[in-house]
């Protein structure tokens, strides 16, 4: 745990005693959970997943693998077509996990609101 989930717990602990400690804790309560909202936001934006060196590498990995594909193949239309698909398929989950790395924006989106 981080110290605003330590923190947030403590509020929550907190036993109010008259109706002005109750609105205080209720206002302390929202204040902690925004503060733990935003600063998950701030760690899900800011943290890159995939290094771009290894993007690099894994493009001229694939690059390399499809063309001896290619140059050992024989010349016909069905592996040109096999070659084609499978290069494609692999650019998609290229671009999936590159997608993944920012779940609030993109294509695909996450709702940042909490699921209750």
């Amino acid at each position: 745990m981080t110290h605003g989930e330590h923190t947030a717990d403590a509020i929550r602990a907190l036993q109010p005693s008259d109706d002005f400690q109750r609105a205080m804790l209720l206002r302390a309560e929202s204040l902690a959970e925004t503060l733990l909202e935003g600063r998950w936001l701030g760690v899900a934006a800011g943290a890159r997943s995939v290094p771009t060196a290894l993007l690099i590498a894994l493009t001229f990995w694939l690059t390399i693998t499809f063309g001896s594909f290619g140059l050992f193949a024989p010349n016909n239309g069905i592996v040109f077509t096999a070659l084609c698909l499978a290069a494609l398929a692999v650019a998609v989950a290229l671009f999936l996990v590159l997608e993944m790395e920012s779940p609030f924006d993109g294509i695909i989106k996450a709702s940042p609101d909490p699921l209750i």
